[in-house]
């Protein structure tokens, strides 16, 4: 307002003194300041990362942790909320019913009476979803290992045959962490029914184990996995321009992101690829 009224005039409107204005004008900004501008400067480089834009204040804060700052999660809540720095919202979880095939009998919910896992490879979790492109649907599968939210196995296909899941066990079965007798839960989706997948589970010395009918949170595991996919790694406009890009984009999340450098709150805020490493320094002949 300089340019429209003399100082004299706004100092005194504003209740402060011609030399306290002066000095403000000159004083350097102090330790607490700059430190503000330096993590504010993190903050930013790591949402500028391209799948960690929906980090909130508690994951955030583990994240600065880890390169180093010593900072708390109401600090840095203030910050985002101050520089309008906020998460890109999930989309809220709405259970779909997975098309049954009434045929089939369904396999028993093992996992509702299983004790939590202790070691990798003991539960696993299944569930199949839909990614929209612009040249139609892709259909990804997944299997998640319960112990430490791991993607072990994913395969992404244009149709919702059978051996969609299939690849994906196969993908998961190679890493050699499933162990002997494991669980392979899922719901009662026709593609878990299916002759050639159970076979599979048969010959790879797998229980299977569905969702009983209408408890599909069951599953919540691989539904959250999912969440966590389509609000990170799916373009703000979506669909995806195409099915090559959606490939590319879903193998360098999953791949590179998801497992390695995603924070999970329930493992303590570490990467699951981290909390496998650190479990195998302690439990080297539990590998499979």
């Amino acid at each position: 307002m300089r340019s429209h009224f003399p100082l004299t005039e706004l100092c005194d409107a504003l209740a402060v003194s011609r030399s306290g204005y002066h000095a403000s004008r000159r004083r350097q900004p102090g330790p607490r300041a700059r430190q503000q501008v330096v993590l504010l400067q993190a903050i930013e480089k790591v949402r500028a990362h391209r799948h960690a834009r929906c980090y909130g204040s508690p994951r955030m804060t583990h994240q600065l942790r880890r390169q180093g700052h010593q900072v708390s999660e109401n600090r840095v809540a203030r910050l985002m909320r101050a520089n309008h720095l906020r998460a890109r919202p999930r989309r809220p979880y709405r259970p779909k019913t997975t098309q049954p095939d009434h045929a089939a009998c369904p396999s028993p919910n093992l996992l509702a009476s299983a004790p939590a896992p202790t070691a990798p490879g003991q539960q696993l979790v299944s569930d199949i979803t839909y990614i929209p492109t612009a040249e139609g649907w892709l259909y990804l599968a997944l299997v998640v290992d319960r112990f430490s939210r791991s993607v072990f196995g994913w395969h992404l296909a244009d149709s919702l045959h059978a051996d969609l899941v299939c690849h994906a066990l196969d993908h998961a079965h190679r890493t050699g962490l499933i162990g002997p007798q494991a669980i392979f839960h899922s719901d009662r989706g026709c593609q878990y029914t299916a002759a050639l997948l159970r076979g599979q589970l048969a010959r790879l010395g797998l229980r299977q184990s569905m969702s009983a009918r209408g408890h599909c949170y069951d599953n919540a595991m691989a539904e959250s996995v999912f969440a966590a996919l389509k609000a990170e790694a799916l373009p703000p406009e979506q669909p995806f321009a195409s099915r090559a890009l959606a490939r590319s984009a879903l193998f360098d999340y999953l791949e590179t992101f998801y497992n390695r450098q995603r924070l999970h709150s329930s493992l303590g805020y570490r990467p699951p690829r981290e909390f496998l490493d650190l479990y195998f320094q302690t439990h080297p002949l539990a590998l499979h």
